[in-house]
């Protein structure tokens, strides 16, 4: 490689940082919270990965959502999973038409850009396990044919970890496939007290990115360079979770998969042409948080989880 292809994948980097801080800063006037969130967020659209957001009612999950597909100049929908939800409900079926005796297929609004899943553990199983096929192939199978959905597409879906009455939670398998997971958690004073007073008469969000210029941001960071030592550290990371006594489901190779792009995609947040070892430590646990399962603790205790996570990371030898 030249010396002059580093310096332009440097520029384009810091140009893509320019777009990307616009996007924050926006979002910013409706988000209140840990700033925090709002990259997580960034990270997993960048990196053309699914969110779960585990919180209780009230904190803003469908306003962020909302916001974010407005900034980003995307298609929003929403659905409420509820314990009657069908499959056909959010993929759509075939609707026969007696007059010509065909069958057309009717899209559900899991065809959109960003679709919020808000308490996806509320829908019966076979919902969930339909919804989350779609989530993984990227596209809805009905009689016999294939229809793909968008290629921007993202899922933000939430849960309760407060209420579980009539819910069915989601199985470890099912997980898996959400790229980062986090909770958002209560605004401070001084915000909460914005949100009674100023917060209302704040000026409507603007699009700051569309379609195309999403797309081109993702090919982006799909490029960011992983030296191979990070790559062979990230590996060894998620062998040490399975090879622990301590756990009793460890990360999983699409687990690794899903820190790399991360990691790409945190890096690109920051104007970086290639990953640094901040950019793994920093994702380490909204990424693989939700997907060990330690063998002692209360089952899905983010917290037992935590700490299992920085045992084995202090363990790992860092690479140099």
């Amino acid at each position: 490689m030249t010396s002059a292809a580093p310096r332009r994948a440097t520029d384009t980097a810091a140009e893509a940082q320019l777009k990307l801080d616009a996007v924050r800063q926006q979002l910013a006037g409706v988000w209140l919270g840990d700033p925090a969130v709002l990259e997580l967020l960034l990270v997993a659209v960048l990196a053309g990965g699914h969110v779960l957001l585990e919180d209780v009612p009230g904190v803003g999950k469908t306003t962020l959502a909302k916001g974010l597909a407005r900034v980003l100049g995307v298609a929003f929908n929403r659905v409420q999973f509820t314990s009657d939800l069908l499959p056909a409900d959010v993929l759509g079926g075939s609707v026969y038409h007696p007059g010509d005796g065909r069958f057309e297929f009717v899209a559900g609004p899991i065809f959109t850009d960003l679709l919020l899943a808000d308490e996806i553990n509320r829908a019966p199983t076979r919902s969930q396990s339909a919804f989350l096929q779609a989530m993984e192939e990227g596209q809805v199978s009905a009689d016999g044919r294939a229809y793909p959905l968008s290629p921007l597409f993202t899922v933000i879906a939430t849960q309760n970890p407060i209420d579980f009455d009539s819910t069915n939670p989601l199985p470890e398998a099912q997980l898996d496939r959400f790229l980062v997971a986090t909770r958002l958690g209560y605004p401070d004073a001084a915000a909460e007290r914005t949100l009674l007073g100023e917060y209302r008469s704040a000026p409507p969000l603007q699009a700051v990115l569309d379609p195309d210029g999403l797309l081109a941001l993702r090919a982006q960071a799909r490029e960011v360079y992983l030296h191979p030592d990070l790559a062979h550290y990230v590996v060894d990371l998620a062998r040490a979770t399975r090879e622990d006594a301590r756990v009793r489901l460890g990360i999983s190779p699409r687990g690794a998969m899903h820190l790399a792009e991360a990691a790409r995609a945190r890096a690109l947040l920051h104007g970086r042409a290639s990953v640094h070892l901040e950019d793994v430590r920093a994702l380490l646990h909204p990424v693989w948080g939700h997907r060990v399962l330690p063998r002692q603790g209360r089952e899905h205790d983010r917290r037992v989880t935590a700490a299992l996570l920085d045992a084995l990371t202090a363990d790992v030898p860092v690479p140099r």
